[in-house]
């Protein structure tokens, strides 16, 4: 039977495991970060659905070459692929939205930047699949709203589906700019696209 050509290692995956990375999806915020210039020094930065954990590798390698002193806090429902044990990282294993993870992040807030390559358990039903994948924005811009301070950013992958105006719109509200952004690692048959908003208001 053929390969799936998600199946097949393409640039981006080899790098990744060359470079000890989980996933390709690493190269995506770094070229966000590259663009946007995310990181500075002296934030504190939550990553949302963090695994299997290549973003948050990221961030934290980011933070050595910066010889910085900065906290990253990471959530997901899976556990992480990656060494949990430098002193200024936080992994919370469960639910971003129950009350008790959420009573967890809120200790180390504001966030001046929230990151989220989270995405729905997809069905091969693009119109379920986006659909899904609007109302987890919508809650991770809820997040934004509770965690980050004035001025912060948030960064969150979406399904383009038709309901991308709506989500702007949102962000609109909330931020001073906001916009859509397709890294080039994104897979070129992927409907999927980032949510670059900041400034909030």
């Amino acid at each position: 039977m053929a390969q799936n050509s998600y199946e097949k290692p393409d640039f981006w995956t080899q790098k990744a495991k060359k470079e000890g990375y989980p996933a390709r999806s690493v190269y995506k915020l770094d070229e966000i970060d590259q663009k946007f210039k995310l990181i500075k020094k002296h934030m504190h930065i939550l990553d949302v659905g963090a695994a299997p954990g290549s973003w948050s590798l990221w961030v934290l390698r980011k933070f050595e070459t910066l010889h910085d002193d900065s906290i990253l806090v990471s959530v997901d429902l899976s556990d992480l692929a990656i060494p949990k044990d430098k002193p200024n990282f936080h992994f919370f294993q469960g639910d971003i939205f129950s009350p008790e993870v959420q009573e967890q992040l809120a200790s180390f807030r504001p966030y001046d930047l929230i990151l989220s390559d989270a995405a729905p358990a997809t069905t091969g039903n693009s119109t379920v699949d986006t659909s899904r994948s609007e109302e987890l924005v919508h809650c991770v811009l809820e997040l934004g709203n509770q965690f980050l301070r004035k001025g912060g950013t948030l960064v969150c992958k979406f399904f383009i589906g038709g309901g991308q105006q709506e989500l702007l719109n949102q962000a609109k509200k909330m931020f001073k700019t906001a916009r859509t952004y397709k890294p080039e690692a994104c897979r070129t048959s992927s409907f999927e696209t980032y949510l670059i908003a900041q400034s909030k208001i």
